[in-house]
């Protein structure tokens, strides 16, 4: 008689686990060399077996990884509104100072929106090149009080109000006005503050190389 013949790969693959309650590990099924595997609610099914890999530790590839812890948003919201509310007594302020009639210039929100563009400007130069990073200062200045003084909605109201009553070389100027010197109060405000902290006027563009 020869040397024994190695067994087929169908009879090394067959195991019984009785402790598992099925006909292999892991509660396996295996016919034909072909496995059955349940974990969880997914279920893998003619999935040929490796006899020299354990399938109880394969990383199970669907299972969702667990989100991520959230970061407290609570305080930042809490800034935001103090200053929002501050912002918006000051511009309710600057409207009683400066009222207008439905036909005349609103000068008090046309103040309101250029100034604020003036500071946001200087602002985000102060915040971003020039004092070191913390959590609440753009919170507190940027979104809540520049933004609680700033108004996008009275502008246009007040531009469709000037508009309906005939007032158009009013409303005319008043949106064209609102726009030039806009732009120009943030320019005015990040030069300003650039030269005021020692900085080039103007950003030098990347280099490539």
């Amino acid at each position: 008689m020869g040397p024994e013949e190695p067994a087929p790969f169908r009879d090394r693959v067959r195991r019984r686990c009785p402790a598992d309650g099925g006909d292999g590990p892991d509660g396996e099924d295996e016919e034909g060399g072909v496995s059955r595997r349940v974990r969880g609610d997914r279920e893998d099914t003619d999935l040929p077996v490796d006899p020299d890999v354990d399938p109880r530790h394969d990383q199970d590839v669907f299972r969702r990884a667990p989100a991520p812890a959230r970061h407290r948003t609570w305080d930042v919201l809490a800034v935001i509104a103090l200053g929002g509310g501050l912002g918006s007594v000051a511009r309710y302020l600057v409207g009683r100072a400066l009222p207008a009639s439905p036909t005349g210039f609103p000068w008090g929100t046309f103040l309101a929106n250029v100034t604020g563009c003036l500071a946001l400007g200087a602002l985000m130069v102060f915040v971003l090149d020039v004092w070191p990073s913390r959590r609440y200062v753009r919170p507190f200045l940027g979104v809540g009080v520049l933004g609680g003084y700033t108004t996008f909605s009275t502008f246009a109201t007040e531009l469709v109000d000037r508009a309906s009553h005939g007032a158009w070389p009013i409303a005319a100027g008043y949106a064209a006005g609102s726009l030039i010197a806009g732009l120009a109060a943030v320019w005015c405000g990040m030069t300003g503050a650039r030269a005021l902290a020692g900085l080039p006027v103007r950003r030098r563009g990347r280099t490539d190389g």
